[in-house]
């Protein structure tokens, strides 16, 4: 993996040097003289390059090769790390690049915290998943090492990074998960991995067949049983303060890791992509590996329920009507609203089970919050205004985006059932409102709740600077702050 290093010390000839300019009428490093600065100038007059942010300018030197990238005018932390990504797509077959940083000006972040955003911008951007390539060449591959920032505290900065790279490595797991093929990536395969991360101090029990039929997981197994794969749920806990009992936030991810549609099943346009349709789960297990990696003192649980939705000649059929965890009923109109019935159960088991008060879901759950938020936000449903805010404030400093969507009695009357408590569909018209509103009937008294529905969101089809072409982890990043900062 890409190593990132902090220190001061000089370091050997035919490294590619950087430097980072504010977009100014002339261009200035504290690195450099000001012979250099002036040529710096007028070659930047001559290639019209003026530090705007992500361009990149090259000067040849008798001290080697510089690069010149624009910063733009006062970035902020998360402008830094995509202009990290930006750094690494244009060093990415440099073996050794040192990053001189300097301050910038009218910023309030310092040295070390301009160095942290690049290096974990850095990080994410040079994210790959190719373990299935067999024809790729050699020169197909990156051959970046090692990027070194030269900062005066070089040893305080590594340490201080250690949050940084801890996330970075739960963001790259997610990924790794979501596009991990469905043939590979089975219901048990994934529990499994889950089971794996054990070693970091999580505590992790993985529920089968027989246990998820004791415990009255009815509606997930609805999903799972035109599937010749066993169901699977893992619970999550991370204890990062034993001296209290009480949960600070739970998490529910939904882990359809193949939705076929089941019976209703979907076109077959765009089904290759229902592999990821597990994201919600890798999202949750990610964020607690992220906790643990990061040692954080709060007590976060996490529950994930695995399933494949698949059509047989024992899936459950439209019309069916299955009874719930919670003892309500639910007639399946349409085999494909299969996520909300697997959070539905999972949803109650935290709270009957664990007691958490304070909960968090997500998952792909329609293509209705695709429709109307255009893959640019996740929507947004909650039962708190504190919640709503704290999430939408960790949205923003994630570059993660959520947007509130509403809920309410005129969405929640659509899913009235005419033979049971309600049913799994409200029609096509607000049906990510509808689908909030289904979950929301799982949701205990006092029990502080927020859905996010990141459809549209889980797969990235051009790529970004900190998001390479593939799956994102949508929200590992946004949960992670609301985790360290937000409760």
């Amino acid at each position: 993996m890409l190593e990132i290093v902090f220190a001061r010390g000089r370091i050997g000839a035919g490294v590619i040097k950087v430097i980072g300019v504010e977009e100014k009428n002339r261009l200035s490093s504290e690195h450099l003289n000001k012979e250099e600065i002036k040529n710096l100038n007028k070659i930047a007059k001559q290639n019209k390059f003026s530090g705007k942010q992500g361009t990149f300018l090259e000067l040849n030197s008798s001290k080697g090769k510089l690069l010149v990238m624009g910063l733009g005018k006062n970035p902020n932390a998360l402008d830094l790390q995509k202009l990290g990504g930006m750094l690494y797509n244009k060093v990415a077959q440099t073996e050794v690049v040192q990053y001189l940083v300097s301050a910038i000006f009218g910023s309030k972040l310092s040295k070390t915290e301009i160095a942290h955003n690049i290096a974990f911008g850095v990080l994410l951007g040079s994210y790959r998943f190719d373990k299935y390539f067999t024809q790729k060449k050699p020169d197909e591959y990156p051959s970046l090492e090692r990027v070194i920032f030269k900062l005066e505290q070089g040893e305080k900065a590594t340490e201080e990074f250690k949050p940084y790279a801890a996330l970075a490595n739960a963001v790259r797991y997610g990924r790794d998960l979501c596009n991990e093929p469905a043939n590979y990536l089975t219901p048990q395969v994934f529990a499994d991995d889950i089971q794996r991360l054990s070693y970091l101090g999580l505590d992790i029990e993985i529920l089968g067949q027989q246990e998820l039929e004791e415990k009255g997981f009815n509606l997930l197994l609805a999903i799972a049983q035109g599937s010749v794969k066993e169901p699977k749920v893992a619970v999550i806990k991370w204890k990062g303060n034993p001296a209290s009992e009480e949960w600070d936030l739970g998490l529910v991810g939904k882990g359809v890791t193949f939705d076929s549609g089941g019976i209703s099943i979907q076109p077959w346009s765009g089904m290759e992509e229902m592999k990821a349709d597990m994201t919600g789960a890798a999202v949750v297990v990610a964020s607690l590996k992220a906790a643990a990696l990061q040692c954080i003192r709060k007590n976060i649980i996490g529950i994930v329920g695995l399933v494949e939705n698949m059509p047989s000649g024992n899936a459950t059929r439209p019309g069916d009507v299955v009874t719930s965890m919670s003892g309500q009923t639910v007639e399946v109109i349409n085999t494909d609203a299969e996520g909300r019935l697997v959070l539905a159960d999972c949803l109650w088991y935290l709270q009957d089970q664990y007691g958490a008060k304070k909960i968090i879901d997500i998952a792909t759950l329609t293509g209705a919050i695709m429709r109307a938020l255009g893959g640019e936000y996740a929507g947004l449903f909650c039962n708190d205004n504190k919640l709503i805010n704290d999430l939408l404030s960790s949205s923003d400093i994630s570059g993660e985006k959520l947007w509130h969507m509403p809920m309410g009695e005129e969405f929640n009357k659509k899913i009235n059932s005419d033979i049971a408590d309600m049913k799994n569909i409200g029609g096509a018209l607000g049906a990510g409102s509808t689908a909030a509103c289904f979950i929301s009937r799982f949701v205990q008294k006092n029990t502080k709740w927020a859905h996010l529905d990141i459809a549209g969101m889980e797969n990235e089809k051009k790529g970004t600077p900190i998001t390479p072409k593939g799956a994102t982890a949508f929200g590992v990043r946004l949960l992670n702050d609301f985790i360290n900062h937000k409760i």
